[in-house]
């Protein structure tokens, strides 16, 4: 396909962006201050020089969080079935870079896999150094009918997160950015359409069986195999059909660098075919995995 769109972040719901960002930090990545959406949510990213970062999200203002539930904005009422599917944290979204939310909308709809009206948003960002500016995006989301909870969609930056974040993007476990999205695909038939619809990219199958899905930058492993290196899905996440989202691989350039601050700040982790692997734990909703570039 002529287009391939990147991934741009994932979408991490945690029930206390405290414990997020302890464990986050104790894994060894640096964390960005919290900045506040207008919805009631809040996040404390993570940057990679890839380009890409993830976005733990919390709910710290229920009364607009459930307000904007009500008013039928997708992001808020997706995030809501997530948490409500017997658990608060995991990772419910896979996020494309665009250019053009609106035409990826008309796109969405013309292939029957809209998830909702597009919508746009804007809210504050702290830098390190106490500086603020004002980041602006505009979203529009694709879903299949088998998951209410789990979602893509793509990120249209209006107003760009400041340029220089070198700081944010530096990391003590050496990570630079996305290697590999495992997601499974829940007996759903129309999971690797809709990957390929929102990223613009065929699937390929793997001598494993799994469909490999190449974006403009990490790979996206859409698997029917109830496990990640090694470690299961709970059973929330094996009833129902639909997507779930089931671990994340990062890019490093020295694996021992990775394993020495793991184990420096107690964090246990298993070696798994020249990965490193971290189970879920509170503020970590999937099993994450190290691998050199």
């Amino acid at each position: 396909m002529a287009n391939r769109y990147k991934v741009d972040h994932l979408v991490l719901p945690v029930q206390a962006l405290a414990v997020a960002k302890n464990r986050l930090q104790s894994l060894g990545f640096t964390v960005a201050p919290e900045a506040l959406h207008p919805f009631g949510t809040q996040n404390a990213c993570v940057f990679f020089t890839d380009g890409t970062y993830l976005e733990p999200l919390a709910i710290v203002d229920p009364a607009k969080y459930h307000a904007s539930v009500k008013m039928g904005d997708v992001f808020t009422g997706r995030d809501q079935a997530f948490r409500q599917r017997d658990r608060e944290e995991g990772f419910s979204a896979l996020v494309a870079a665009t250019e053009d939310a609106r035409a990826d909308h008309e796109r969405f709809s013309t292939s029957g896999l809209s998830a909702g009206d597009a919508f746009e948003f804007s809210r504050p960002v702290r830098m390190p150094d106490g500086s603020q500016s004002e980041a602006s995006f505009r979203l529009a989301f694709a879903a299949s009918g088998s998951a209410a909870d789990f979602f893509l969609f793509s990120c249209q930056r209006l107003q760009a997160l400041p340029g220089d974040r070198t700081a944010l993007e530096r990391h003590a476990n050496r990570a630079s950015g996305l290697k590999e999205v495992v997601l499974f695909s829940g007996d759903d038939p129309n999971a690797a359409r809709l990957i390929e619809t929102v990223f613009g990219c065929e699937g390929e199958m793997s001598p494993d069986g799994d469909m490999i899905l190449a974006s403009g930058n990490a790979r996206i492993r859409l698997t029917g195999k109830p496990a990640f290196s090694g470690q299961a899905l709970n059973a929330a996440d094996r009833r129902g059909g639909g997507l779930r989202g089931m671990g994340i691989v990062f890019s490093v350039d020295d694996l021992a660098v990775t394993e020495a601050v793991l184990a420096a700040n107690g964090v246990s982790s298993a070696e798994a075919g020249g990965r490193l692997v971290v189970s879920a734990a509170p503020g970590q909703g999937v099993a994450f995995a190290f691998e050199e570039k």
